[in-house]
Order: structure tokens, then sequence, then C-alpha cells
């Protein structure tokens, strides 16, 4: 969400971002009617100024006149009309602002400098690949193929309980998807994160300041006669934790991490058409939050970049780190990039985190603001980071680790997390 000075004192840079996001068709109007409501919206709350400066011109009157002992009887007529007029100005102004405040909602955010133009995830730039793929002899198997034959896996049992996009795990890889969620937190609080446990349900006036708004209608699941929506990730609760709130600046930056089941309903394009780990209606993901003043965001969004590289370097997966071009970035983004795993079996690569830097966009929805202790109170930035979808990461490490006789090897990092487990579907020979 912009801020209303900004779209009134730089409105062809606003303009400028809608058409580099290729909006014109749906959003090129907006800013010609966000202007005309803000000039509305000042012109009446300017009116209101001027009655409420009556009124106060009027009552230093009648006080004198009363001292001198005069009766001021047409002075108190004004007087008795102006709450009335007041109050209707002040009605008028609130629900030209209230207005205002929806249409602001949906002017996307500014782009930094670095994000490449283009339409379309096509357009999206490889910034530079991290680890060799190595080059197997054999043929890799489908990974939910290779769970079931190894009893790690119950996809048809969860299709029949709850239907497509769910999985039960079990024995090794069950203990394995554990193994990535405390070798992920351990590696946040070893960077300075505060872990959180938070709500994993958020009522709609949070769920829809800390979302995009299209997320709300594809993804989101919305809890029947309540008022309460299935996180889609940690995320929405860190930063909604802090709505209407007024934060000290001496306590930023807060670098917060979580783990939590998402919920998300994957309508679209992409949707659950196959069994398997790659995309589901329930996962595993820990996450990460910061909150910074303005002009530490950029250096805060490099060191969250670096902390997902390097967990997936930890893991011995190749990878590639991908720039978000403008057309496929979210509205509340200002910069975005994708760490992308390599597949050995699809020989590609495929998205398992995403680390973007909203500037001041989602905290000025969620009124966050930072008292500096001397001067005006400001909007701080936000950022948030995939530390690990562990869905993901399983994918990677069955097609990486996979051997020729099914087995899977579990990378050096995650031992100390698996019981004394080395190999994933290996029958051991006992004396």
């Amino acid at each position: 969400m912009l801020d209303i000075k900004f779209v009134r004192e730089h409105p062809e840079e606003v303009k400028r971002t809608i058409h580099q996001k290729n909006q014109e068709g749906t959003k090129g109007a907006l800013i010609e009617q966000v202007l005309a409501l803000d000039k509305e919206w000042r012109a009446i709350k300017g009116k209101g100024d001027e009655l409420r400066a009556q009124r106060n011109k009027l009552s230093k009157e009648i006080a004198e006149a009363f001292k001198k002992k005069q009766k001021p009887e047409a002075l108190l007529q004004q007087a008795k009309k102006l709450p009335e007029l007041l109050e209707a100005s002040e009605a008028q102004a609130n629900t030209l602002e209230e207005q205002l405040q929806v249409l602001l909602t949906h002017l996307p955010n500014t782009l930094h400098k670095s994000v490449p133009m283009g339409k379309t995830d096509k357009d999206n730039k490889e910034i530079k690949k991290i680890g060799k793929p190595k080059k197997q002899k054999y043929e890799i198997k489908n990974h939910a193929e290779l769970l079931e034959s190894l009893a790690q896996a119950d996809f048809g049992a969860s299709a029949q309980t709850s239907g497509n996009g769910f999985y039960y795990l079990q024995g090794e890889i069950a203990l394995l998807n554990q193994a990535l969620i405390r070798y992920a937190i351990d590696h946040m609080v070893k960077a300075g994160f505060t872990y959180v446990e938070t709500p994993l349900m958020l009522r709609k006036e949070v769920i829809g300041k800390v979302a995009d708004l299209n997320d709300m209608k594809m993804q989101i699941y919305k809890m029947q006669d309540e008022d309460l929506y299935l996180i889609g990730t940690s995320e929405h609760s860190l930063i909604g934790r802090y709505i209407d709130t007024i934060l000290p600046e001496k306590t930023l930056p807060f670098k917060h991490t979580s783990y939590s089941m998402c919920f998300r309903k994957e309508i679209g394009s992409h949707g659950i058409d196959q069994k398997g780990l790659y995309r589901t209606h329930q996962f595993n993901k820990v996450e990460m939050i910061v909150i910074c003043k303005p002009q530490e965001s950029m250096k805060y969004f490099e060191q969250l970049k670096k902390i997902t590289i390097d967990i997936f370097k930890g893991l011995g997966i190749p990878i590639r780190v991908l720039a978000i071009c403008s057309g496929d970035l979210g509205d509340l983004k200002h910069i975005q990039v994708d760490i992308e795993a390599w597949s050995a079996r699809k020989q590609e690569y495929f998205e398992v985190g995403s680390c973007s830097n909203l500037t001041d966009a989602q905290a000025r929805k969620l009124k966050i603001r930072v008292d500096p202790g001397t001067g005006e109170k400001y909007v701080p930035h936000t950022l948030n980071n995939t530390a690990m979808a562990t869905s993901r990461a399983l994918v990677a490490i069955l097609e990486n680790y996979q051997q020729k006789d099914g087995s899977i090897k579990i990378p050096t990092v995650l031992h100390k997390y698996m019981y004394g487990r080395k190999v994933i579907g290996k029958k051991v020979n006992k004396k």
C-alpha cells in the first residue's frame, strides 16, 4: 500500500510502475481515481478545519461578550449550528478517506531499480547457479512412486481421507522431514533470529492486510461460519502480530523465525493434478521476517537471501537464484528473488524458496509505526523469506541423493537428527 503523499507528489512514477507491471488494463485509470478522490477528501477536510477554527473563534467571542455582561444572541445562534455542520463534514471526510484507503491497496508497490522488466515468469532472470548437478547414469524414479515402493508414504490413503494434495509420511522419510525442520530452525537461531510459535489462523482484518488480494481469493482457506482464515505461511502471523502497533526505534530490527504447518488451496493452472509432495494443500515451512528501518531494508534483503542459499548449500543441493521480473511480482513487493533447486529427474530447476522486500507497503496496511523517541513517527520496512518448505526440500533430496538401487542417502548435515540413520530404504543385514 502506497503512501497517499507519495502518490500525490509522484503520480508519474506510480503510472510507470503500473506500466512496468503490465497492469494498464486493470489499473490504468486507478491513479486518476485516487488523485481525484484525494483532492475531494482534502477539500472536505479543509472545510472541517475551517468549521473548527470558526467554532474556536466564536467560543472566544462569546466568552468575551459574557465577560462584558453582554447578550451574544447572534453568536450563540451561529455556534448552535456548528456541531451539526462539523459532524456532517467529518462523516463525509471519513467516508472519502475509507474509499481512498481501499483504492490505495490496489496500487502496486514501487520497483527496485534492479528488478528486470518482463510480462510473465518466462521473463525472470537467472542471477547465478551454485553447485554442479551430478550426472546420474541411471533413471531417477518419481519421488512419489519411490516413497510408496519403500513404504515411506501413502498417497492413496490420504486421497481417500482428505482428497488430493495431502499425504501420509512414515518411518525414515517422516523423520527426515522433522530433521529438515530442526536443521532449518538451528540455522535461523544461529543467524540471530528469535524463534516464535504463531497462531495457525488469523482474522480477516489481519490476513487482508498481510497478504496480496489475489492470495485471499485464490489460495487462502476460510473457516466456515468463522472470521478466521488458515495461514498460507507463518509470515502472515509473524507480521500480523504487530497490526496497529507503535514500535520503539531502539528495538529494531525485529528478526523473527517460525516453523508452522501451512495451508493453501493452490487454485489455478498449477493446481493439485498429481500425487506427491511438490504441490500440496498442507505442508511444513520454516519462515523468517524482518521489520527494520527503511534505510536498512536492502541490506537485510541480501542477508535473508544468503541464509536460504547457505541452507541448501549445506544440504548439498545444486541451486540457482532467480530475479523475479516486474510482471511476475506481487503488488506488495518491491523486489523478489526465488531460490530454485535442481531436479535430477526433470533436469531443470524448481522453486524451493522466495525472498522479498516489501518496503513500507505491508507495514502501512497494518498501521505499524516506529517511534524514534525524538521527532515524527515513521513506517518501517518489512521483509520475508522462506528458510525451507520441507516438502520441496524432500523432493530435492529424493532426486539428488537417490541411488541406483532406489535407496536415498541422507545429507551429512542431517545425520545428527536421524538417530544414526544415513540411508533411507536400504536393508541392513542383521547378524
